[in-house]
């Protein structure tokens, strides 16, 4: 049982609880907006739209605005409402992304953007301590950053296959994780706040819903490239997870034209032939870099060096090849790529958009293939948004779980 910010008791009154998502969610897609147009947007009754609005501003979800949203017309004013953002401060959500070699720390506000951010490496650190050490830098950046702003909680997104329901990584074959409880172990080492963990391919795709284009709302496919690959497919506004969340593996989908060996026995299998970590190795054994490190590739081919604008090329295409089957199978709206170079270089893009749209039999639109709305800050956006979205679903109920969580600390 939940309680209003009045403290009456809702008494599961869905009604009023997706009225009051309808509310949010138009003031996130649309404002600063007037009352009255967000009742014509949203369907719902001015009447409806001012309680909703007078209850999610007593939750310091939404702001009136001192300005006038009309100009200088007859009747009363109208002032706009926005969602609690910008100068004014406003509740924030903590975000980590758990990746190999380092994670990314953030702290998002409610329109998905960065208020501030840091990288933790933690390369050498024993996947078995990781979590406790993640936990404990997190920690101190969140207690430096939040600045009296309101903390929901935690949104933690990592690789692999993860059940956000149990809160448990499932498999994680870089780091060896199996049925690791992650939200358990980042709340313990956060001194009892909420924590949600996802697949970092449907935390991006939730993004791209929640914060990106309209046309992610109809359907998308989302297709990560980094270590590890997977992906993540999203139908009228939700992202699929499938039995056991399993959804999303596709590393060892076969793409065409690839000879790469790949450790599960076969060869031109995506994960072998595009992740970082082949390329990087591919770029030691050309003699690009130094190290494995796909990061120096980027830079290199910035600095101007052929050879690794021309490796990085080869990968655009590869993924591009696995684009277009994804396409010809689910024939979304949008397709987007988490690539490196190509989210840093619209060039690398453009390779990835040549080489689906010849192979693909459904597609022809190169425009439907896209780089992540956020750009550079797609990941901590993206593990943001793991605990954001919930809130924009269910606002009473969700505020009423991460204070009661507070309340536990």
């Amino acid at each position: 049982m939940t309680t209003t910010p009045h403290g009456s008791r809702m008494a599961g009154d869905g009604r009023r609880e997706a009225n009051a998502a309808s509310v949010l969610r138009t003031v996130l897609d649309h404002g600063p907006v007037a009352r009255s147009t967000v009742a014509r947007l949203s369907g719902l009754s001015p009447a409806a739209v001012s309680r909703q609005a007078t209850d999610l501003a007593g939750l310091g979800l939404l702001r009136e605005l001192p300005e006038h949203a009309g100009g200088g017309g007859v009747g009363r004013p109208q002032i706009p409402v926005d969602l609690h953002v910008g100068a004014s401060g406003g509740p924030v959500a903590g975000g980590v992304h758990l990746g190999v070699p380092a994670s990314t720390f953030a702290l998002v506000d409610l329109r998905g953007r960065v208020v501030a951010r840091r990288t933790y490496p933690h390369d050498g650190v024993a996947p078995e301590v990781l979590p406790a050490a993640v936990a404990r830098e997190l920690r101190g950046f969140l207690d430096e950053h939040t600045r009296g702003r309101p903390l929901f909680g935690v949104g933690a997104a990592v690789g692999g296959w993860v059940d956000p329901a149990e809160g448990l990584v499932v498999r994680h074959d870089a780091f060896g994780w199996r049925r690791r409880p992650l939200a358990a172990e980042l709340a313990r080492g956060l001194g009892g706040r909420t924590v949600r963990v996802d697949n970092h391919a449907r935390s991006i795709a939730q993004s791209e819903i929640l914060f990106g284009r309209p046309a992610a709302r109809r359907s998308l496919v989302h297709l990560f490239v980094g270590n590890v690959v997977d992906a993540a497919v999203g139908l009228a506004g939700v992202v699929h997870q499938g039995p056991g969340a399993a959804a999303g593996d596709v590393a060892h989908l076969p793409v065409p034209d690839s000879t790469a060996p790949c450790p599960c026995g076969r060869s031109g299998c995506l994960e072998a032939t595009a992740s970082n970590t082949a390329v990087g190795l591919t770029a030691v054994r050309r003699g690009i870099v130094p190290e494995p490190d796909t990061s120096l590739v980027v830079d290199a081919a910035a600095a101007g060096d052929r050879r690794a604008d021309r490796l990085l090329r080869e990968r655009a295409r590869a993924v591009g090849r696995a684009v277009a089957l994804l396409l010809d199978v689910l024939n979304p709206d949008l397709v987007v790529v988490t690539e490196q170079s190509s989210v840093l270089e619209p060039e690398y893009l453009e390779e990835i958009r040549g080489a689906a749209i010849d192979l693909s039999h459904v597609c022809d639109d190169p425009e439907r293939i896209v780089s992540p709305h956020a750009g550079p800050a797609t990941l901590p956006v993206a593990a943001g948004t793991v605990l954001l979205n919930p809130l924009f679903r269910r606002p009473f109920e969700t505020v009423d779980e991460w204070t009661g969580a507070e309340g536990r600390d």
